[in-house]
């Protein structure tokens, strides 16, 4: 079983985007980032910030620095320079599809209509990489969804999925070394 050694997370960058709901997957990693000790470091060449592990096993942490509908082209960039199979990927995003406060490990599948994994796709040509999905709920109507991703939770949807974060970075070290298994049923029956 393959272990991770690329945990990417999805949003768009800068401050007016910051606390947006389609920034879950940035939030993730700036938590792992600080639990592990990682100094995210912005890199021209990579199109992200990115962060290694000092742990005997090495992986890194990044965030695109493109907007969420380039995303693939940082992914890109960091896997072929070092050598990273699809499968060796954890791309962390926010779902739709998914309550508010629940979070889902998955392996392969389709786009979902999610820009991001859209992006992902096209650049590394694979739909093979593991995804934690950050569920964000949805308003109701597909008219609504650009905007409901693009604006700020409320206090008590930020907590949730606060929650959820803090209960999927729980199982970092699962996930991180290949137990999916395990952490899939940690993270899907404790709810």
């Amino acid at each position: 079983m393959s272990q991770i050694k690329l945990f990417i997370g999805l949003g768009n960058p800068g401050e007016k985007y910051s606390d947006t709901r389609h920034n879950a997957g940035f939030w993730w990693i700036d938590l792992v980032a600080h639990q592990q000790n990682i100094n995210l470091q912005n890199s021209d060449k990579f199109f992200s910030s990115i962060g290694k592990s000092s742990n005997a096993e090495e992986f890194y942490v990044a965030k695109p620095n493109t907007f969420m509908n380039d995303s693939g082209k940082a992914l890109a960039a960091i896997a072929k320079f070092y050598k990273i199979n699809p499968n060796e990927i954890l791309v962390i995003h926010d779902d739709l599809d998914i309550d508010v406060g629940q979070a889902k490990l998955k392996f392969g599948g389709s786009h979902g209509g999610h820009n991001g994994l859209k992006s992902i796709f096209a650049c590394i040509g694979s739909q093979d990489f593991w995804r934690l999905k950050i569920g964000i709920g949805h308003p109701g109507e597909k008219h609504l969804v650009v905007d409901y991703v693009l604006k700020n939770p409320s206090s008590k949807e930020r907590d949730l999925i606060d929650e959820s974060i803090e209960r999927s970075i729980q199982l970092f070290n699962e996930i991180g070394s290949g137990q999916f298994e395990k952490a899939m049923l940690n993270l899907h029956t404790n709810k």
